[in-house]
């Protein structure tokens, strides 16, 4: 337990002395943090050229490679799996209140017909209607 102590502590110790060695960067991998307000700007500029050229290419291969295959293979599999169990349920309801829907539908025929004519009346005729 002691020498595992001793051996974290020598670690901890000439680890950061010999970090730069180790672990160095190259000066153009390196990100360097602006030290003037026009250096920020030359940055965001910088930042929004780039974003402006590639953003559109970025998210349309997203798109294309992650996003629409999912919902490709939620439809597939809703359309296997749930749509047949809601169309057994549908079908039977929708053939009984056919007759149903069939007298209604003659009705608003019916009512169309009566009210046609007055729709058909001109905006004048309407306007002459209202002032007498």
């Amino acid at each position: 337990m002691i020498r595992t102590i001793t051996i974290f502590i020598i670690f901890g110790l000439f680890l950061p002395i010999l970090s730069p060695v180790v672990f160095a960067e190259d000066e153009s991998t390196k990100i360097k943090t602006p030290e003037t307000i026009e250096d920020v700007q030359q940055l965001g500029s910088k930042a929004l050229e780039v974003g402006e050229k590639e953003l559109p290419g970025i998210l349309q291969k997203i798109w294309q490679e992650e996003v629409l295959p999912i919902w490709q293979k939620m439809y597939d599999w809703f359309k296997a799996n749930v749509w047949p169990k809601i169309e057994s349920w549908i079908k039977p309801e929708i053939e009984k209140r056919k007759p149903l829907l069939e007298k209604e539908f003659e009705k608003e025929k019916e009512e169309v017909k009566k009210e046609l004519p007055e729709v058909s009346k001109s905006l004048w005729e309407k306007f002459r209607d209202l002032i007498k």
